[in-house]
């Protein structure tokens, strides 16, 4: 009788033993994005469709002028951590333990784009006061619930939604979860905008494991004059109503303006009916 206690014990341990604690999945590896709407090339500029940003913002997004991403402040400025997920990049996830208790101290993130470094603290550390540095990363600390890995994000650098001057704040908090299924990794991130969103702005990017860990990872940026002529002082903008997109993207689609400048109201079904009572833009027009 004690021989075969003894080996239902070791049999359950055995099963324990094989099962993450706390139902954790090993999210190590190396990941490629899936083709999305964000992977398709350089969104259209005054395309701020999906995205419930306030009028400051579509003020502010209304004044960017592309050419400002010629100047060689901005050639090499990377995509802060709720934007960076969405492009081409290559993503490599491994875990950094405790040499002691082995318990995981922090998961890391390389991100080929712009080459960046991030670590999630899985430690349970605070994050720091207010005015700490803010970073293109920011401060991450992570949790586990179930299987899905819950990341939140705060001390990010102000950045954008959408490559086309759509704004994001230095005062935005970000909730990730990463969720693998398999080979496919789903990655889900909530901001929240205080300054220039209404609600809360989700989206969603799927990677595949690849193969290999071989391929390009790295992005070297280097400066150069991409506007000769253009003197260095110069702040390359729009001033209100003399953008002259305004009507590019919502006549190439042939939808009303009101649409194309976003906000939450034109996310949601109902706005469909409201689109019947709106007048869309001529597919040759365009602002003068």
């Amino acid at each position: 009788m004690t021989h075969n206690r003894t080996r239902l014990v070791l049999a359950l341990w055995a099963v324990l033993m094989s099962v993450p604690a706390f139902a954790q999945v090993d999210l190590s590896g190396s990941w490629q994005p899936v083709p999305a709407e964000d992977l398709l090339g350089n969104p259209d500029l005054v395309d701020y469709t999906g995205i419930p940003i306030n009028d400051f913002a579509r003020q502010w997004a209304l004044s960017w002028d592309p050419d400002r991403l010629g100047l060689q402040e901005h050639q090499c400025q990377v995509h802060t951590a709720a934007y960076i997920y969405g492009g081409p990049l290559r993503l490599r996830i491994w875990e950094e333990r405790d040499p002691q208790t082995q318990n995981i101290v922090a998961l890391h993130n390389y991100i080929s784009t712009y080459e960046q470094n991030r670590t999630i603290w899985m430690d349970g550390r605070p994050h720091p006061p207010e005015y700490a540095a803010h970073t293109w990363m920011g401060f991450s600390t992570g949790k586990w619930e179930g299987n899905i890995l819950t990341v939140y994000t705060t001390h990010i650098k102000q950045g954008w939604y959408r490559r086309n001057g759509t704004p994001s704040s230095d005062k935005i908090t970000l909730t990730e979860h990463f969720i693998r299924h398999g080979n496919q990794l789903t990655h889900v991130a909530v901001v929240t905008d205080p300054v220039f969103l209404t609600e809360q702005f989700v989206k969603t990017q799927v990677f595949d494991l690849a193969a290999s860990s071989e391929g390009n990872w790295l992005w070297p940026c280097e400066y150069v004059n991409e506007l000769p002529g253009t003197p260095r002082t110069s702040v390359l903008s729009y001033m209100p109503g003399k953008n002259p997109y305004l009507t590019e993207f919502a006549g190439k689609h042939q939808i009303p303006l009101e649409a194309a400048l976003g906000g939450a109201e034109t996310m949601y079904p109902e706005f469909r009916d409201k689109m019947k009572t709106l007048k869309p833009v001529e597919a040759t027009a365009r602002s003068k």
